[in-house]
């Protein structure tokens, strides 16, 4: 048995967390790059308990994806204004942005030298500067995870940054902060969470810290996200799925993820539909499609069970079988108003030239079987 298990420095978790970010970005730095969201909610506020303790700020917003043109520039303002220090609030775009700037402030030229898939794939050689992560939304877990997803339009591709480098200073986990999202992107960003919690306990690098982070997740996120869905303000199941999220992210972050991702990185860049909606509307019938695969594989068969797991607990059911997860994960799907993916304006004839890239992105190689290009095409397919 052999793993590694490495998170974010400190992790603080619990509403009323974010009101307590100056005084624990104090010792980190004196001059912040905070990055944030299109409406730059939060940044007056923070901004002001950062002077109070003689921390000087500059606002960076992000009101896309975030791409590696972006990140260059951030990190342009950033060295300009001296920023030793990088805090980064907002949902995953947000937070991926800020730990790609982190690193470019302890490194020279610019992103796309050190990114993997079309990058440079230049190594990260030294630690980042101390950046803090407060996501304001439950489903990546990019505040503790080893990695930032940037868009390369010249590509047309997502492609990551990584390093344990990238791994936050500090992460500030405070579920107030997501009471406000709205359904469609509590549905997207949750059912992200649930596809990280899944693709980790079932993938060829799964051991058992990542798996005990997983079985807690899975059970939070099965009893919470639908009511989190429907009803916002309802703080428990917001807790819960800020968990769920946080859990999700050190699993992957210390196993790793699968088909489901593999393809939602080149889906991605393709059509600029939402992450988590892409995870969404593939997650169960990738979860078909390794059932299937296994059980025609006798050398990896023993990962069946895993999925019968899985299914147990997000059904409830003590004698459910791995189908009946993937029959759960439909349903929940249906609940939650995912679209297919032909609403982002893919066709058959773009699945089949984007499957050779998506073989070779990192994630498809975390699966727990190797699944053949005609088995990604019937995947595409059954989501458009």
């Amino acid at each position: 048995m052999k793993f590694e298990f490495a998170t974010a420095g400190r992790i603080l978790f619990g509403s009323g967390g974010f009101g307590q970010l100056p005084s624990l970005a104090q010792g980190l730095g004196d001059a912040a790059l905070l990055v944030l969201g299109r409406s730059r909610r939060h940044g007056e506020a923070l901004s002001a308990g950062l002077a109070g303790l003689g921390v000087r700020s500059w606002i960076f917003s992000v009101t896309a994806e975030p791409t590696v043109h972006l990140v260059d520039e951030a990190a342009t303002l950033a060295r300009e204004q001296g920023c030793n220090l990088v805090i980064a609030v907002g949902g995953g775009s947000v937070l991926d942005t800020g730990k790609a700037v982190s690193a470019m402030l302890t490194h020279p030229g610019v992103v796309l030298d050190y990114l993997e898939l079309v990058g440079g794939g230049k190594p990260l050689v030294r630690p980042c500067a101390p950046c803090i992560a407060v996501p304001t939304t439950a489903g990546t877990g990019t505040e503790v995870t080893r990695n930032a997803v940037l868009d390369v339009p010249e590509h047309v591709v997502k492609a990551s940054l990584r390093s344990h480098y990238l791994l936050p200073r500090l992460a500030v986990i405070d579920p107030e902060l997501s009471r406000s999202l709205p359904p469609g992107i509590t549905a997207y960003t949750g059912m992200d969470a649930l596809t990280q919690l899944i693709e980790p306990f079932v993938s060829n690098a799964a051991n058992p810290l990542t798996d005990g982070v997983c079985r807690e997740g899975l059970a939070l996120a099965a009893r919470s996200l639908a009511i989190a869905f429907h009803d916002g303000s309802d703080l428990a199941a917001r807790q819960n799925m800020c968990a769920a999220a946080l859990f999700s992210g050190i699993a992957l972050a210390n196993a790793k993820l699968g088909a489901v991702h593999g393809l939602a990185g080149v889906l991605g860049g393709t059509t600029g539909h939402p992450h988590g909606a892409i995870c969404a509307r593939l997650l169960p019938f990738v979860m078909e499609a390794n059932i299937r695969a296994l059980q025609d594989d006798r050398a990896r068969a023993a990962t069946l069970p895993r999925f019968a797991e899985v299914a147990r607990i997000l059904t409830g059911n003590p004698s459910a079988k791995a189908t009946d997860g993937v029959e759960w994960v439909r349903a929940l799907c249906t609940e939650l108003k995912i679209p297919p993916l032909q609403v982002a304006g893919l066709t058959v004839a773009e699945c089949s030239r984007i499957i050779p890239t998506a073989q070779r992105a990192s994630s498809m190689q975390g699966n727990p079987v190797k699944l053949s290009d005609e088995e990604l095409l019937g995947i595409l397919e059954n989501a458009l």
